[in-house]
């Protein structure tokens, strides 16, 4: 067994945009009004706390051996900067304690909005922070919201703060890391992780997603970085059926020697669990997110002295959100690796072994 440890502070329960609430009077909040008012069904704000406290009751009935839990901590302002401009963190600090639509993809903030979002980034950061001081080898922060669509100058997607950018950022910038390698594996581009690193060659992202015309819209296999930086950024855009096998040879056949090109001192996840079929937009098992995450530690292992640190992004599905994570975390505290099959090869197995007698002898 291995001794991993997750990071989580009840401050980001805090931030839950609620809908019905009244909202800051601006020309956006008619907008969105609007758009929901055209949906056939009620919407309800999908990127909710119930999301972290369905993490929470599964690990609580279903403990993992080796697994630790410790508290998270605020960003401060200095570390945010490194990736948003100062401009953006005053629009967003001005919010504090106020509803606000903040753009038309539905990113909305709270009351407590803001200090969750500090310590959602924070907490990533102290993470890293527990790797790179050799107290573990591999950490998970168990954050909400979400981060990989935060771009430097503003929210979309549910996200505020870009976490896993603001710790790639404090790992390169405060703890001697020269080049940080972050893999995301959300269903979703990390469209805000891309520009912020766009031209940055010290800072290697690879992203595999379901493509364009699903949300955000980019990540195309085209998209590559720019200037010195041309070649760190690495799109492999998937269509809606793609699942562990996909996701597995991906990361064998482009992301292996990409990071033994690249040679990280550290691997940062952007991990999303809505590749889970669930979600209804890829059709990745729970034994899948766990041979990824073996993977990952074998390429931490391989180039990074086994430094690696998963940051939570989406995952709208309560169930599984808080399995593909308990399955994740499993694996870091030195589980059996499971062994992914093809969607339905082992229930067609047990059909024809029932079957089988049935054709043994002469029918009458």
């Amino acid at each position: 067994m291995h001794n991993v440890i997750a990071f989580y502070d009840d401050r980001v329960l805090a931030h839950e945009p609620n809908i019905d609430a009244d909202f800051l009077p601006q020309r956006i909040d008619k907008r969105i009004r609007h758009l929901l008012a055209g949906l056939p069904v009620p919407w309800k704000y999908p990127e909710h706390p119930g999301r972290l406290t369905a993490i929470q009751q599964l690990l609580e009935r279903a403990p993992i051996e080796g697994l630790k839990i410790e508290g998270g901590k605020a960003a401060t302002h200095e570390q945010l900067a490194r990736v948003h401009t100062t401009s953006y963190l005053s629009d967003i600090f001005s919010l504090r304690g106020k509803n606000a639509w903040l753009d038309v993809d539905t990113t909305a903030v709270s009351p407590g909005s803001v200090d969750a979002a500090e310590v959602a980034a924070g907490t990533a950061i102290a993470a890293v922070e527990a790797v790179m001081e050799k107290r573990t080898k591999s950490a998970f922060a168990l954050v909400r919201p979400p981060g990989h669509h935060a771009e430097p100058v503003r929210a979309r997607g549910f996200c505020l703060f870009n976490n896993v950018a603001v710790a790639a950022a404090h790992a390169r910038s405060a703890l001697g890391c020269e080049r940080v390698l972050i893999v995301d594996w959300d269903a979703h581009h990390g469209n805000g992780t891309q520009d912020i690193f766009w031209a940055e060659p010290d800072v290697m992202l690879f992203d595999i997603h379901r493509a364009a015309p699903f949300y955000p819209g980019s990540g195309h296999l085209e998209e590559v970085g720019a200037g010195l930086a041309e070649g760190t950024t690495i799109n492999v855009p998937l269509p809606a059926g793609a699942g562990d096998e996909a996701y597995l040879k991906a990361f064998r056949d482009i992301l292996a020697p990409a990071a033994a090109w690249f040679k990280p001192d550290i691997i940062l996840v952007s991990a999303g669990f809505d590749p889970h079929w669930h979600d209804l937009a890829l059709n990745v098992s729970y034994e899948g997110f766990g041979a990824l995450t073996s993977f990952m530690q074998q390429l931490a292992e391989q180039h990074c002295e086994g430094r690696l640190v998963f940051v939570l992004e989406g995952g709208y599905n309560l169930e599984s959100l808080a399995n593909g994570t308990r399955a994740v975390l499993a694996v870091l505290a030195g589980n059996t690796v499971p062994v992914p099959d093809t969607c339905g090869i082992a229930e067609v197995q047990a059909a024809a072994d029932f079957h089988r007698t049935a054709f043994q002898s002469e029918p009458e």
